[in-house]
């Protein structure tokens, strides 16, 4: 029987200080479990030296597991997907933060749920069991808060947390909801989730804890909010 292996697409940018510990973690959360798995590095033409330091972590685990496949600058994190999904060779497609917003321990909870129930997706949610939310202003608790609230109920998913971006997907699942989502920026991985439902996929839920970021800033702005809900009423009037 052929096995698994796991590829993380990460998408980055100016994710230098990061970038070597996220993937010191990915290494040994992945080894300590016995799981096949390379990490395809996007980045979009960071000016930090991010690209730098991904060909050192090259040198230190080998190019067979640490791929990087950069772009000419900030494209959107869809259109990184779909270039990383290009050169992932595994079976199964993780998608995660470099910033330590997710952590690599809770893979093995989303590869023994999908496992278990043979699921097409398995996402992480701050809002349901034991998972949450650290190092938040109120501020952005009520945003994400909001932001869930709106999509749950207008669209009725039956998934507690619609833009949460820790995710495992069979790689052919992926492809066929990524080609069919339209969304940008933060209404991105609401609409895949969305889209993945209505196209009837077996989804999983998994309690993480999300932190805020250690190192940099945060990318979610004032903008990214109103196009939020301009994309929950598109998927309200096309789904």
């Amino acid at each position: 029987m052929a096995t698994d292996k796991y590829s993380v697409l990460l998408p980055t940018y100016n994710e230098r200080k990061n970038l070597p510990i996220i993937i010191w973690l990915l290494a040994k959360t992945f080894k300590e479990n016995n799981l096949d798995w390379e990490v395809v590095i996007v980045d979009d033409g960071s000016p930090d030296g991010t690209q730098d330091v991904a060909k050192q972590l090259i040198d230190v685990y080998g190019a067979d597991q640490i791929l990087l496949k950069p772009r000419a600058g900030k494209l959107g994190l869809g259109t990184a997907y779909v270039h990383g999904l290009q050169y992932a060779t595994g079976n199964f497609i993780i998608i995660m933060d470099a910033d330590f917003s997710h952590h690599p321990s809770a893979i093995p909870e989303f590869v023994a749920l999908q496992k278990k129930d043979n699921l097409d997706i398995v996402t992480g949610t701050r809002y349901r069991g034991d998972g949450g939310v650290y190092g938040w202003d109120l501020k952005r608790k009520l945003v994400s808060r909001g932001a869930n609230f709106l999509a749950t109920t207008v669209l009725n998913p039956n998934i507690s947390d619609c833009t949460g971006s820790f995710r495992l997907y069979k790689k052919p699942v992926l492809e066929k909801v990524i080609s069919e989502t339209k969304s940008k920026g933060y209404v991105f991985q609401m609409e895949m989730i969305v889209r993945a439902r209505a196209m009837g996929y077996a989804i999983g839920e998994v309690p993480i804890s999300f932190v805020d970021r250690v190192y940099g800033e945060s990318k979610l702005g004032g903008d990214e909010i109103v196009q939020y809900a301009k994309g929950v009423w598109n998927l309200f009037t096309s789904i």
